[in-house]
C-alpha cells in the first residue's frame, strides 16, 4: 500500500532482512527485561538505516516520509520499542537536515550509523502539551544555559544527541520558544529517574533534567522565538506519520500472530483447528479490514503531504489518532480471538495489545488531536 518504487523497495528488502535478524529475535526479552534494544540499533546503523533520511549529500539514503512510514511499519511488526526509538531518531534528523550548518556533523554520523537522535520536548508542567516548554534558556556571552525538566525522553542517556525545547531568552509568552541541539556529553544533562512502562517497554523514555546545560548559542535549530513553528512544521508531520505507521505494524503483528494461532491450534479430540470456529474467523476477518482501512488512509495522508493543498496539516493531525485507534481495536480483537494463550503471554500478542496503548497517550495524545482537529473543522484557532 505505500507504494514504493524499484529503489525505495530495495531498502525496505534491506530492512527486512535487519529486522528478522536483529529485531524479532530480541523484542521478547527487551519487553520482559525494560531493556534498550541496543542490538537492533546498532545493526540498523551497521546497515546504513540510520541514515534513511539524511540528505545524499552527507552520505545517507536522502528518503522521505513514504519510505520512513514503510520502514517503520516493519520493524514495529517485529519490535515496537525499537521501532520507537527509530521513529525519534528520523524525528530528531529532521531538525538536523533543516540546519546542516549546526548539525552537518551529526548527520555525517548519523548515515555512518554512528549517532542516534532523539527529542526532549515534553515537560512535567505542561504535559501533554508538548509545544509549551516551561524550562528557560538563558543567554550570556554567546552561550545559553538551559535548565528543564523533561518528563519523556525516548532514548534517554543513550541518543548521541537531543532536540531540546526551552522557551526562549527573551520570551515573553509561553509560546516563544527555541529548539537546542544538546550533544550526550553536555554537562548537567542527566537521567532523572526510571522508565517502567506497560508497553514499548524497551525504548528508554525516561525522565531528564537539563540542570546548568551550557552550549554555544549557534547550537540554535530553530529561528530565535519560533520553536513552536519548527516543532509544528519539521517535528509533528514526521512524528504524526511515523507513529501512525508505529501503530499499523504492531496492528499487522497481531493479525499475523492471530492467524498462526488459529490455524496451527485446535481441538485434537474433533479433529478441527480454532479456524473451524465461525466467530473466531469473523474477529480475524474484522481485523484484517480495519488494518488495510489503516493503512490505506495513511497512504491518503502521504499522498496529502507529497502534494500539499489546505486539507494536508488536518490529515497530518488525523494520522496518528486514526492508525491508533486501529491498533487499539485490533490488538482488542486478537486478545479475544486468542483467548487465554494470548492472555497468558504463550504468545506475542499480548505484547503487541501493551504496545498498541502507548499511540494514543503519546503527545499529542488523542483526546488532543481530536481537539485540534474539530477546532480545525470550525474555524477556530488552534492555540487560542
Amino acid at each position: 500500500m505505500y507504494r514504493l518504487d524499484a529503489d525505495q523497495t530495495a531498502i525496505l528488502d534491506r530492512v527486512r532482512a535487519v529486522a528478522d535478524a536483529a529485531l524479532a529475535p530480541n523484542a521478547d526479552d527487551v519487553d520482559q527485561r525494560g531493556r534498550f534494544p541496543a542490538e537492533a540499533v546498532r545493526a540498523l546503523g551497521e546497515a546504513g538505516l540510520l541514515g534513511l533520511t539524511v540528505p545524499a549529500a552527507f552520505g545517507g539514503l536522502g528518503q522521505g516520509p513514504r519510505v520512513m512510514a514503510a520502514v517503520l511499519d516493519e520493524l514495529a511488526q517485529r519490535c515496537a520499542s525499537t521501532a520507537m526509538v527509530y521513529l525519534m531518531h528520523v524525528a530528531g534528523v529532521a531538525y538536523y537536515a533543516a540546519r546542516p550548518d549546526v548539525a552537518g556533523d551529526a548527520l555525517r554520523e548519523a548515515a555512518a550509523g554512528r549517532h542516534l537522535s532523539t527529542l526532549a520536548w515534553s515537560e512535567k508542567g505542561s504535559r501533554s502539551h508538548f509545544w509549551v516548554p516551561i524550562g528557560r534558556a538563558v543567554a550570556t556571552n554567546g552561550h545559553v544555559t538551559l535548565r528543564a525538566d523533561k518528563s519523556w525522553v525516548t532514548s534517554a542517556g543513550i541518543a548521541d544527541g537531543y532536540v531540546v525545547s526551552s522557551l526562549a531568552p527573551q520570551s515573553t509568552g509561553p509560546l516563544d520558544s527555541a529548539l537546542y541541539y544538546v550533544k550526550k556529553g553536555d554537562p548537567g544533562l542527566a537521567v532523572s529517574g526510571p522508565w517502567v512502562a506497560m508497553g514499548m517497554r524497551g525504548n528508554a523514555s525516561a525522565p531528564m533534567t537539563l540542570d546548568g546545560t551550557t552550549i554555544p548559542a549557534d547550537r540554535l535549530l530553530s529561528e530565535p522565538g519560533k520553536g513552536m513553528d519548527a516543532m509544528l512544521g519539521i517535528g509533528l508531520p514526521v512524528f504524526a506519520i511515523g507513529n501512525a505507521a508505529v501503530s499499523l505494524g504492531i496492528a499487522e503483528a497481531a493479525v499475523a500472530g492471530t492467524q498462526a494461532h488459529l490455524t496451527g491450534k485446535g481441538f485434537e479430540h474433533l479433529g478441527t483447528t480454532l479456524a473451524d470456529l465461525p466467530n473466531l474467523r469473523a474477529r480475524l476477518a474484522r481485523m484484517r479490514i480495519e488494518t488495510d482501512r489503516g493503512r490505506a488512509h495513511l497512504g491518503a495522508v502521504l499522498d496529502a503531504v507529497e502534494n500539499p493543498g489546505p486539507t494536508t496539516m488536518l490529515m497530518v493531525l488525523e494520522a496518528k489518532a486514526a492508525a491508533s485507534d486501529t491498533a487499539l481495536h485490533v490488538t482488542d480483537l486478537a486478545m479475544k480471538a486468542c483467548g487465554g494463550a494470548a492472555f497468558s503471554r504463550h504468545l506475542g500478542i499480548e505484547r503487541n495489545f501493551r504496545d498498541a496503548r502507548a499511540g494514543s497517550v503519546m503527545a499529542p495524545t488523542t483526546d488532543v488531536l481530536h481537539d485540534f482537529i474539530g477546532k480545525a473543522l470550525c474555524g477556530m484557532e488552534l492555540f487560542a
